[in-house]
């Protein structure tokens, strides 16, 4: 076996993993030792994409449930995403262009994770300050339903009647809302209580609104959004069987957001689609996401690495760092194996932002207990295009930033990051994007899914369920029954 530090895709993806290996740390050794664990892994994928089955997976209600994901990115009859679905998406989102002037998304988890990471790679920070022409027609974006909170309803709220007052909006007329529940029970706290809040709050202003509603939800049962949808004719998108939550951006609950703001959804679908062929097979040296699983595995079974920063090189990314904290968390962090003995396993996922977060947490990192494995993200493309000039040159601290290119860098301080870490023996990789775009963010997040779902298999939990958050939610429901406090 040979581990050459480094794998570098056709497409130009870079997955960086040489201080990974080294003194006090990984070891080729190491890697061979888990062979069997890294065949049963790949043995374990194999069964999902071919039959889109888990050993011992059941629902939250105890019931088997298919496996789905790795069908995802590929658009074909009988899977979650076909021509058909993708065509109703691009027409609706046809539709959202000519008619719509702010939409709100409800969602929670991953009903929201992954469709924020697709808002801010494509739209960025200031997309709702653009005009109607800056945006391309397409309408301004809001997020709400991600936790209860009084104070970001009342204020999104007031945000929109301003807006609407001072006819902020390029149609003539009314403001027009197009409110989007995402939710597969129809029921989720969060999602629900802030729907149910915009949903009454705005249609009672007549004078100032068109509200209208479409849903992403379970189709399959006829549960509380579907039955409004039906009595209301709204539209509706499927939650599929089988896709949880943390891998649902590829499917319905992210693609409507990427196809509402206009993001090329076939690239995102077609770099992931290109990452599931790359990673194929049982030997790591040919599978960049089996490597990358034993290598976490063995950081923490054999090297007590417990937690993981998961630290992109790009503000826009900063979401991404947070759906990946969802990802690793719920599918890795399990009390029990499959067979039932407790194993307490997982990682506690960091999210961090680089240079943001080397004035916050890098000290922690570099000093601190020697149970992290970091995880940079980097993107190319974007050198000399935005160069600092010196206005002040009686100021001779100001020199050095005389011509300086800022990607440039940030580029150096990811790679002083890296290096003082690896200095000092400490885990850390890197994954390189040659430009941020939707392929090349399909081709990442689809990486990290296999990633956690080849490591389950390793560590023999299951990777799809999530025994500890039904735990939480049913004291809760049980609290609200009984007219608590809470």
């Amino acid at each position: 076996m040979i581990l050459t530090g480094k794998t570098t895709l056709k497409s130009g993806f870079v997955f960086d993993y040489a201080n990974m290996l080294g003194t006090g740390r990984i070891q080729v050794k190491d890697v061979l030792s888990i062979k069997d664990k890294i065949i049963k892994a790949a043995d374990g994928l194999a069964q999902i994409r071919n039959a889109g089955i888990s050993k011992g997976h059941f629902s939250k209600d105890g019931i088997p449930e298919q496996v789905l994901f790795t069908r995802l990115p590929f658009v074909e009859k009988n899977n979650p995403n076909t021509n058909a679905s993708i065509s109703r998406l691009l027409a609706f989102s046809k539709d959202i262009w000519n008619n719509t002037d702010v939409v709100v998304f409800f969602g929670i988890g991953g009903s929201y994770l992954g469709g924020k990471v697709l808002f801010d790679v494509n739209s960025g920070a200031y997309w709702n300050q653009c005009t109607n022409k800056e945006r391309d027609g397409f309408p301004q974006i809001y997020f709400s339903g991600n936790n209860v909170d009084s104070r970001q309803y009342e204020g999104l709220l007031t945000e929109l009647k301003r807006q609407a007052g001072n006819k902020k909006f390029s149609h003539q007329g009314k403001t027009s809302v197009m409110l989007i529940p995402i939710s597969k029970s129809g029921t989720t706290l969060e999602t629900t209580t802030a729907y149910l809040f915009f949903y009454e709050r705005l249609r009672a202003l007549p004078e100032l609104f068109n509200v209208d509603a479409a849903v992403v939800t379970d189709l399959e049962t006829t549960g509380p959004l579907q039955t409004l949808a039906i009595e209301h004719n709204w539209r509706t998108f499927p939650v599929h069987e089988g896709v949880g939550g943390r891998f649902s951006v590829l499917s319905e609950p992210g693609l409507i957001v990427g196809a509402t703001i206009g993001m090329d959804i076939e690239k995102l679908l077609e770099g992931a689609k290109d990452m599931e062929n790359q990673c194929l097979g049982n030997e790591v040296e040919n599978n960049p996401a089996l490597l990358n699983a034993a290598l976490k595995y063995l950081s923490g079974e054999k090297y007590g690495c417990a937690m993981e920063v998961f630290m992109p090189y790009a503000m826009k990314l900063k979401s991404l760092a947070e759906w990946y904290v969802q990802l690793l968390a719920e599918s890795l962090g399990k009390r029990s194996n499959r067979q039932g003995v407790e194993v307490n396993y997982g990682r506690t996922p960091i999210a961090a932002v680089g240079t943001l977060d080397m004035h916050a947490q890098t000290q922690q990192h570099q000093d601190g207990q020697r149970n992290k494995v970091i995880q940079f993200v980097e993107i190319g493309g974007s050198k000399g295009t935005t160069i600092v000039s010196n206005p002040f040159p009686q100021i001779k601290a100001y020199e050095k930033y005389q011509g300086l290119d800022v990607d440039e860098a940030l580029s150096i301080a990811l790679a002083a990051n890296a290096q003082a870490l690896n200095e000092d023996n400490r885990f850390n990789a890197t994954y390189y994007l040659p430009e941020l775009t939707p392929y090349y963010l399909g081709q990442l997040m689809y990486f990290l899914m296999l990633s956690v779902a080849y490591e389950g298999e390793m560590a023999d939990v299951d990777a799809y369920n999530q025994p500890g958050v039904e735990t939480y939610k049913r004291i809760m429901n049980n609290m609200l029954k009984k007219g608590s406090a809470f």
